[in-house]
């Protein structure tokens, strides 16, 4: 099977045109002989039944599919127009899927695009990762700048403080909310990005009404910490959204980054 994918891969990928708006499409033409149907009515079945399976998908047929025509030479130097379908890269994955296994080339193509499939599910993957961390150090540095405008404001207990945000963001204290999510270690390491931009807007927001309206001592401190948090609760509520302890705990950002750069590293030669 394996050499049968790396020899459909770049034959498929010849094959590819691009519109002027910059699009992938392949012609269906072109795909017949590689999908290893001598005919095109044999062909076209495999496509109805492909244009059917989009349409059980949901997903809108015409935008995957589009019938066109094309001038064609035969037999002494006579031209004749013959039907042809511009195809998505979506559109192939399912003819693919409904072509006949037993041939060679299907079964290829199935194998590459299963490959490919792949491959985008673990870019978006990444690409989540990538923005849950830039989501994190932004809390982070958020955090110093608040720590910076509680102690001009005379705060000295900064357990009680923050914890006074969480239960003004959360409706509970910090050691509850782990309970609750079932976290050990930092909260904010298994939080996603919905919980993280909460956790930000909370903190830069308290930061900025300490030093606005010139808050001094440590009680007035919580208090205020703990108000702006109930204010980006409610805000929360009142568009509709999940609360933040109703969030599901993601994977440890600790964990995920450590992995992917232990990914990254050369391997050792024998």
């Amino acid at each position: 099977m394996a050499d049968g994918l790396q020899a459909f891969t770049p034959v498929f990928d010849a094959q590819r045109r691009a519109s002027p708006s910059g699009s992938e499409y392949w012609m269906a033409r072109d795909l017949q002989p590689i999908l290893e149907y001598a005919e095109w009515r044999n062909f076209l079945e495999v496509i109805e039944k492909a244009k059917m399976a989009c349409l059980g998908a949901g997903v809108p047929v015409d935008n995957h599919f589009v019938n066109t025509n094309k001038m064609v030479t035969v037999g002494g130097g006579v031209k004749r127009v013959i039907p042809d379908y511009f195809l998505s890269r979506y559109a192939c994955y399912l003819v693919a899927m409904n072509g006949d296994p037993a041939k060679h080339a299907i079964s290829a193509a199935q194998t590459y695009f299963a490959v490919q499939t792949r491959k985008q599910e673990l870019q978006q993957d990444q690409l989540a990762v990538e923005k849950r961390v830039e989501l994190r150090a932004r809390v982070t540095n958020a955090n110093k700048g608040l720590n910076d405008a509680a102690k001009i404001a005379g705060v000295q207990n900064y357990g009680l403080f923050h914890d006074a945000g969480y239960r003004g963001l959360y409706g509970m204290g910090l050691g509850e909310i782990k309970r609750r999510k079932n976290i050990e270690g930092d909260l904010l390491d298994h939080a996603g990005r919905a919980e993280l931009a909460a956790n930000e807007f909370r903190i830069t927001q308290t930061e900025q009404k300490i030093t606005r309206d010139g808050i001094k001592g440590e009680q007035p401190a919580i208090h205020t910490h703990k108000t702006v948090g109930a204010e980006v609760r409610a805000t929360i509520e009142k568009l509709g959204g999940t609360m933040p302890e109703d969030l599901p705990a993601e994977q440890s950002l600790k964990k995920l980054t450590s992995r992917s750069r232990a990914a990254k590293l050369p391997k050792p030669r024998d």
